[in-house]
């Protein structure tokens, strides 16, 4: 049983931090539920969707990885497995045994990797757009466009269209570039695409028996239903795939009412 958690108030949530990190909490539910990021995002990318979340069922907590956000400044070496070990260490600060996960992008990586490391801890698994544990099979010219991304965020704002279906508004891709740069380390953004899109630990999760559930958007051209289906599908005998017809990447900027509903429906059945 998953030990119950009462909302902490800011300084309670700075005693638990470990060195620049300072996590989000948001409920007070019995079900523990820790929060991801992607690639491109931080713990406050996640802000859409707070408002839409049951703090009743849930607690929820919004971490940054090394390198990003509250923990810029914070040194290590950038890996989706260290980012595990964070996430394993940030819920036992909290007192959490066992708790569900949810991971954006990247954090679709983290999350797998948790449960490879504490596979009797980790209740459900929610992937929103997520990575998965083959990591991502770029040809030549689209790393070269990813890679670059490193040092210009014009490529930045170029992958966040794409990724959206081309159609969204110029001043929230403008936006979300701007929070990319400003809230990511440099040298952390490119080690971690590294290693998103090359650690491939596949054979080592197939056939865990976690439900998981991957929600995604319809307008994702690279992230979409086959690739989820010939991955996740293939390795998770308690799989279920969500499409939103009417987002792409971003889910939780798009759609974000949606987005909860999926996802509190799912986890309250775990």
């Amino acid at each position: 049983m998953s030990r119950r958690i009462t909302e902490k108030k800011p300084e309670e949530i700075a005693t638990m931090s470990t060195q620049n990190d300072r996590p989000h909490l948001l409920g007070h539910g019995d079900h523990p539920v820790v929060v991801l990021h992607g690639w491109f995002g931080c713990a406050d990318a996640w802000g859409p969707l707070l408002p839409h979340l049951d703090g009743e069922s849930f607690q929820y907590v919004f971490p940054d990885y090394r390198g990003y956000g509250s923990r810029k400044d914070e040194a290590g070496v950038h890996t989706v497995a260290e980012a595990a070990d964070d996430v394993l260490e940030l819920a036992t600060k909290l007192g959490w045994d066992t708790f569900s996960i949810i991971g954006h992008s990247m954090g679709g990586s983290v999350m797998q990797q948790a449960l490879l490391k504490a596979p009797s801890r980790v209740r459900a698994l929610v992937g929103i757009s997520p990575v998965p544990a083959c990591g991502v099979p770029f040809d030549d010219a689209t790393w070269q466009f990813f890679s670059g991304a490193v040092n210009d965020p014009n490529l930045r704002r170029a992958i966040i269209d794409r990724s959206t279906g081309g159609h969204l508004t110029g001043t929230w891709l403008d936006a979300m570039t701007q929070r990319s740069v400003d809230e990511s380390d440099i040298k952390a953004y490119s080690d971690y695409l590294h290693s998103w899109a090359k650690t491939d630990f596949h054979e080592e999760i197939a056939g865990n028996q976690v439900p998981v559930k991957v929600i995604i958007g319809a307008n994702d051209p690279d992230l979409n239903a086959d690739f989820m289906t010939q991955t996740f599908g293939q390795w998770y005998p308690n799989f279920e795939l969500q499409v939103i017809p009417t987002a792409g990447h971003y889910t939780m900027d798009e759609v974000p009412v949606a987005l909860a509903t999926e996802i509190e429906s799912f986890l309250k059945s775990h």
